[in-house]
């Protein structure tokens, strides 16, 4: 009877966390054009694909602001890896959930910031790419 009533709450407790990585996969940010950030770039293209800076001000005549983004996946990527995790879920009867939900909870994007400066035009004159998280 004890036997049983443990095998039913290790059935019950992997059941609840089924599905778990696919979904953690599926959530995570969208891959930042960071290519784009080139000589000549206007500001308002910068903020629809980077949001709002965390800083701003003017100095000397010119904007200086600094983005801060999570560098995440491509769709491609992110379909691929909840797929993946769907499929061992169904091979392992849910016990792959033990090992996909911590790995999508450390592979959830590079925290990155750049420092851009901006002319009176509101047009990118020089960038200086600051940070990137190695840590997450």
């Amino acid at each position: 009877m004890k036997q049983t009533c443990l095998g039913l709450a290790l059935v019950f407790t992997l059941s609840g966390t089924t599905g778990c990585s696919v979904v953690m996969a599926s959530k995570q940010p969208n891959k930042k054009n960071t290519e784009m950030i080139q000589q000549g770039l206007s500001r308002n293209l910068v903020i629809a694909e980077f949001g709002a800076p965390i800083t701003s001000e003017y100095k000397n005549g010119k904007r200086y602001e600094i983005y801060t983004f999570t560098q995440g996946y491509s769709t491609a990527s992110k379909v691929g890896r909840a797929f993946w995790h769907g499929a061992a879920d169904v091979a392992t009867v849910g016990l792959w959930e033990l090992l996909g939900t911590p790995a999508e909870s450390v592979f959830n994007g590079k925290k990155m910031s750049y420092e851009l400066i901006f002319d009176e035009n509101d047009l990118l004159e020089r960038y200086t790419y600051l940070t990137q998280d190695e840590t997450k």
